[in-house]
């Protein structure tokens, strides 16, 4: 990968980081589905009216904006809403690196190195402990196990996306990757706010457009344009350029990221147990994305 694309790459990756905390903030002025929603017409309008539509076939425009933008967000805002910490979820989040390893040999034939094996057992070995400590956690700060559940099923949906991404990039290699996240954008739009209006009832839905405060605008804002237009174009752009198990496992720092973040703007603070299987968590993306030391010396030698 060149010097220019690792510099793209952690510049998304402290956006992303940073991403958690934002929606945290959104969530105090508006309903998760109300906010995801909005957050997705604001990447599509005005910029579809000036943006070329993909020439790919709608089944596949379809797959994209269901599978990377509302089921992704969807269960995360929702894990987030009923009590899931963001810095916590920033970590859990990046289960998708796993999973999208796996289905990529399910699906697409790819082949895993013996890193990712031990990566993968290193990491759930890791989850499952900061599962354990983050539900029993003392006091009111034990986290609650749906909010766990659904942000497993937003990284289960990313990965998905990723998938879907690459097959598009590698049926159709000359597309546009902003073209595909604008218009994509809209086909999330009318599910999240018809289940914004199903869940939260119209009188929420209704109350919330009518009182936005300027923080949740510029919620929004950051979440359409940074996280959303800037952020999955350059990471589509370097799936579609590099294979899967390059690519995926580079949102290792988004984690860290998001946990500082966390902590110095929300107060989120780790106990000894989440931190111990968070660095195991780190530490299986770090075998996986880095290699073993010793197999690493020997393809030097």
């Amino acid at each position: 990968m060149t010097l220019r694309d690792r510099l793209l790459a952690l510049l998304v990756v402290v956006i992303w980081g940073v991403n958690f905390v934002v929606i945290k903030f959104g969530l105090q002025g508006m309903p998760p589905f109300l906010l995801a929603g909005m957050r997705f017409l604001l990447v599509a309008l005005p910029a579809i009216f000036f943006i070329p539509r993909p020439t790919i076939p709608w089944k596949w425009l379809l797959l994209y904006g269901m599978t990377m933008s509302f089921a992704q967000f969807a269960f995360l805002f929702v894990a987030i809403k009923v009590g899931m910490p963001a810095g916590l979820a920033s970590l859990v989040l990046q289960a998708q690196v796993f999973f999208t390893l796996l289905l990529g040999v399910v699906l697409m034939g790819e082949k895993l190195r013996v890193n990712h094996f031990v990566g993968i057992a290193i990491a759930s070995g890791g989850m499952l402990v900061l599962m354990q400590a983050s539900l029993h956690k003392p006091g009111s700060g034990a986290v609650p196990l749906a909010g766990l559940l659904l942000t497993l099923a937003a990284a289960f949906s990313w990965a998905l996306g990723n998938l879907t991404n690459k097959k598009i990039l590698a049926g159709f290699p000359q597309r546009n990757i902003l073209s595909l996240v604008v218009w994509s954008a809209p086909i999330p739009v009318v599910p999240f706010l018809a289940c914004s209006w199903l869940f939260d009832g119209p009188q929420a839905v209704l109350s919330s457009l009518s009182h936005v405060q300027v923080g949740t605008w510029l919620a929004v804002a950051y979440l359409a344009f940074a996280a959303t237009l800037f952020g999955y174009s350059v990471w589509g752009s370097l799936l579609g350029r590099y294979e899967t198990w390059r690519v995926a496992p580079l949102t290792l720092l988004v984690p860290l990221v998001g946990l500082f973040a966390a902590w110095l703007l929300l107060d989120e603070a780790l106990s000894p147990a989440q931190f111990g299987g968070a660095l195991l968590v780190l530490a299986g993306m770090a075998v996986n994305t880095f290699g073993l030391p010793r197999r690493r010396a020997a393809i030097a030698r």
